[in-house]
């Protein structure tokens, strides 16, 4: 176990899996204050929605 934990391979895994995490996952649901609390889906919706209209 212990050579698996230092090993390079093992710690490019945990990088891709607590990116995926956070950016996948996390940022996605948690609300923004830079984009008014809401969800960057909301924002991307209705940016979406205006531009449908127009």
């Amino acid at each position: 176990m212990k050579k698996r934990v230092y090993s390079k391979e093992f710690k490019e895994q945990a990088k891709t899996a607590i990116f995926q995490c956070i950016e996948v996952w996390y940022n996605r649901k948690r609300l923004h204050s830079s984009l008014g609390y809401k969800t960057p889906k909301e924002v991307e919706q209705e940016f979406n929605n205006l531009k449908n209209v127009a």
